[in-house]
């Protein structure tokens, strides 16, 4: 019987990198939320793995063992037939493959099992807090992973159309040993006092990312100069970038300006949660 799981883009609302360990891996501290804007997976049981891909960013996406899909069905012992429909741009620091995987491991594991933390982490750092699903706050080498409380978060999600690996821009890091966020996240009553508490935060990527993508550079400029925005940040590892904005027809006006102005690029506007 068929599953169909839902891969939602994961929001680096702050991503500060706090050190490094001796094996190579770097600690961070990310608030992280998701947005309402996703992938779609289809599971349909069966004798071997076998990975379709459609969609408008499918193209140079990996049908076998290279996709973290495959990996995550291989690692829970699951085989058949996976239709990934391919919504969110690669490369974009939004959790693109990760999310994917994880949506494949809560779809073999079923909605009453958890699905164990060495599995997840096996598969990437961001894989154990896009098994949760929710906004959280997650530490370390993305092993240690907390539920959040945060307002609906109106947004504008924008893609220039350049995908950044991630190792080369950990690679460029002028620092690797930064402060953390506060021990507390405040309990945040709207938008307004969110953004207001994030602009102290930080992306510690964003500066290496943009020096490996300039375009980076505009499409914060873009954000920062649309009416009412609260905040303007890349998230992850780059290249896409989000606004907050008190509300939907202000995230939904900033689409419409942004989307004329710059029709090739890939704008999303979204509820974070």
């Amino acid at each position: 019987m068929a599953t169909e799981a839902f891969a939602p883009a994961k929001i680096n609302l702050s991503l500060h990198v706090t050190g490094r360990r001796a094996d190579g891996y770097h600690l961070l501290d990310s608030l992280v939320a998701f947005a309402d804007v996703g992938d779609t997976l289809i599971l349909s049981p069966g004798p071997e793995i076998r990975l379709t891909v459609t969609g408008p960013h499918s193209a140079g996406v990996p049908t076998d063992d290279r996709n973290l899909v495959w990996r995550a069905a291989q690692a829970m012992g699951w085989s058949g037939q996976i239709q990934l429909d391919k919504v969110l741009p690669h490369g974009g620091g939004i959790g693109s493959g990760s999310s994917d995987a994880a949506a494949t491991l809560r779809a073999i594991a079923g909605q009453d099992a958890e699905v164990p933390l060495e599995t997840a982490l096996a598969l990437g750092a961001d894989v154990p807090v896009c098994v949760l699903g929710r906004a959280a706050r997650m530490r370390g080498i993305g092993d240690r992973v907390a539920p959040v409380a945060l307002p609906a978060l109106p947004a504008l999600l924008v893609n220039p159309g350049v995908p950044v690996p991630t190792g080369p821009v950990f690679n460029a890091l002028a620092s690797r040993d930064n402060p953390g966020m506060p021990d507390e996240i405040p309990a945040f009553e709207t938008p307004e006092a969110c953004a207001d508490w994030l602009a102290g935060q930080r992306n510690d990527l964003q500066e290496a990312a943009i020096g490996l993508a300039p375009q980076i550079s505009d499409v914060l400029q873009a954000l920062g100069e649309t009416r009412d925005v609260l905040l303007v940040r890349m998230s992850g590892s780059g290249s896409t970038c989000f606004a907050l904005y008190p509300s939907m027809k202000a995230a939904h006006f900033a689409a419409y300006e942004i989307g004329v102005s710059q029709p090739d690029w890939w704008c999303r506007a979204s509820v974070l949660s």
